[in-house]
């Protein structure tokens, strides 16, 4: 996700480097690679030109202090300029119906159904919301039951008209249902759609006008590119959505479509896709993707996934077994889930500041921890708990039944045994602290 473009902005900066002013000639050269590298993201032309234009305007009226270098106060411009141009403030969703009506639109294959499934997981688990899912694609046979396997995959009741052909009346009915039940969000699937299809677009403006929602959010796929943008604003035309999600951001994209939407159409994107698995929703953060495209990781989006892995009585278990040195296979198998549920591996990656681009040619494989769970899950009770009793007979065994090698069991069991001595070092090193600490604060003063 926008690596070329961070290489390209990164090398742009470089013509600034050394030099001991801002002037008219190096920013208008500057900038000049900068249009070409946001041209080349597949940035909206028009876009492209006024945003250089704004950057060097800002440049030209900035005294450069001593302790800032002309290329460090560039960045720090195009990066609040980006962070602006992709909406400068985060966008929450309007949820105070009763219940609260989100209308999902889009163009087929964009992912919509996928996406009204996700973001009901999000609702419900991070925002204590109990949502409802209404199938209102009448018009694809497979539709209807792709959203009921979504809803038991993420927990979620969906309404579900099997036969139905009105879809304006099922979403009525959902409606209906939805009071009745107590669910306080419900999430409207409908029929995937072309601009141009006049019938279809119909259909969804007679839903909108039946159902009055308090969110349109319309879905597009970000690897379309700048034909996502021109989607975006025919079907903003006719719908006037409150919203964007934008998916397969994770993918082979260029950026461009994430860059342009906001100007083009003055709608806000207010999640994006990172990912296959149903987690993979985030909310939309301007600066935070900013800091992603200028190569300065996302450090708090990383801290913020933690967060939500993060069980604090399930940590003071943990911490008391590492503290007697009883930490085991199973364990470290628990903490391994937790990282998989955290999203993309690659992405958490490109997550930390000054790594993204020190792993952008690297293949990390989603399924990396592939080896390592076989190896574990073909161990009995006694060897999680006690894996010093993992003699070279055993390991055989472990290599044979995880479909590995003894070289690979070996490597597993070594770093194994070093995270735990790793684990304990630290806790050890914490407890110290908090001692001299609190021996600290209990002295008399002299």
């Amino acid at each position: 996700m926008f690596e070329n473009l961070s290489e390209r902005l990164e090398r742009s900066f470089k013509i600034l480097k050394g030099e001991g002013k801002i002037t008219e000639i190096n920013v208008a050269e500057t900038l000049k690679d900068v249009r070409r590298a946001l041209l080349d993201a597949d940035v909206n032309y028009k876009v492209a030109k006024s945003f250089t234009d704004t950057v060097k305007q800002k440049a030209l009226g900035q005294n450069v202090l001593t302790a800032v270098k002309p290329q460090q106060l560039m960045v720090k411009i195009v990066h609040d300029e980006l962070a602006e141009l992709m909406g400068g403030e985060t966008t929450d969703m309007n949820l105070k119906g009763h219940p609260a009506i989100i209308l999902m639109a889009g163009l087929n294959g964009a992912g919509k159904t996928t996406m009204s499934g996700k973001l009901a997981k999000l609702l419900k688990e991070k925002r204590g919301k109990n949502p409802l899912l209404a199938a209102c694609d009448t018009f694809r046979p497979a539709a209807m039951e792709q959203l009921r396997v979504l809803g038991e995959q993420v927990g979620v009741p969906v309404h579900i008209e099997d036969g139905a052909t009105d879809p304006v009346l099922v979403a009525k009915n959902a409606i209906q249902h939805a009071k009745a039940q107590g669910f306080d969000v419900l999430i409207i699937d409908t029929a995937g759609r072309q601009a141009v299809d006049e019938e279809l677009m119909q259909q969804i403006q007679d839903i909108r006008d039946a159902v009055q929602p308090d969110e349109i959010l319309f879905v597009v796929d970000a690897m379309t590119g700048q034909d996502a943008v021109n989607t975006a604003k025919e079907f903003n035309d006719r719908l006037d959505y409150t919203g964007v999600i934008l998916t397969k951001l994770d993918g082979d994209t260029r950026g461009g479509a994430a860059l342009s939407i906001r100007s083009v159409v003055n709608k806000p994107i207010k999640f994006v896709g990172t990912g296959e698995k149903m987690e993979a929703l985030d909310p939309f953060h301007p600066s935070r993707m900013a800091d992603r495209i200028l190569g300065m990781g996302d450090i708090v989006s990383l801290v913020e996934r933690a967060q939500e892995q993060y069980d604090e009585e399930e940590a003071r278990r943990l911490e008391k077994k590492i503290q007697k040195n009883q930490f085991d296979f199973n364990d470290f198998y628990k903490q391994i889930q937790q990282i998989k549920k955290m999203g993309n591996i690659k992405d958490l990656v490109g997550m930390i500041p000054g790594v993204g681009k020190a792993v952008k040619d690297l293949d990390i494989d989603d399924n990396a921890f592939k080896n390592i769970e076989a190896i574990i899950l073909s161990m009995t009770p006694k060897e999680r708990t006690h894996p010093e009793c993992l003699n070279t007979s055993r390991r055989m065994r472990l290599a044979k039944g995880s479909g590995t090698n003894i070289q690979e069991v070996n490597k597993l069991i070594k770093q194994f045994d070093q995270t735990r001595k790793m684990m304990k070092l630290v806790t050890d090193k914490s407890k110290m602290q908090q001692m001299a600490s609190m021996m600290k604060g209990g002295m008399p003063k002299m």
